[in-house]
């Protein structure tokens, strides 16, 4: 997996787990993806020089640009999710297949998928 795929991934995760836990830890996000404890800290300390994320006696925030970050590839997923349902892929196979699609998905694109699921 690539590093701007994998911290998308992450950046994701931990906007989903925001909307389900009062605080998101490293735990929260191994437990929630079946990782080791090691490489989440990894990933996390990474996040956390990028400027995405905070973290404060072991609670992970966002910062203001991780925030946008994660809404920005949270909106994709759930369009490209919106556009192959509409095509007819069941919603599982959808959404399973829109995390993959998400990180390679060009703006001009993503542009095109909105208008088609806003018809």
């Amino acid at each position: 997996m690539k590093y701007r795929e994998s911290e998308e991934m992450y950046l994701e995760t931990i906007l989903l787990l925001k909307s389900k836990l009062n605080v998101v830890r490293s735990i929260d996000i191994a437990n929630e993806l079946n990782y080791s404890r090691a490489s989440v800290s990894r990933a996390v300390n990474l996040l956390k020089d990028k400027g995405y994320i905070t973290i404060d006696n072991l609670i992970i925030n966002f910062t203001d640009n991780g925030l946008a970050k994660a809404h920005e590839i949270y909106e994709r997923h759930e369009i490209i999710t919106k556009v192959l349902v509409k095509l007819g892929v069941p919603y599982e196979e959808a959404e399973d297949n829109a995390c993959r699609i998400e990180h390679v998905i060009t703006k001009e694109l993503l542009d095109y998928f909105k208008k088609y699921i806003e018809k």
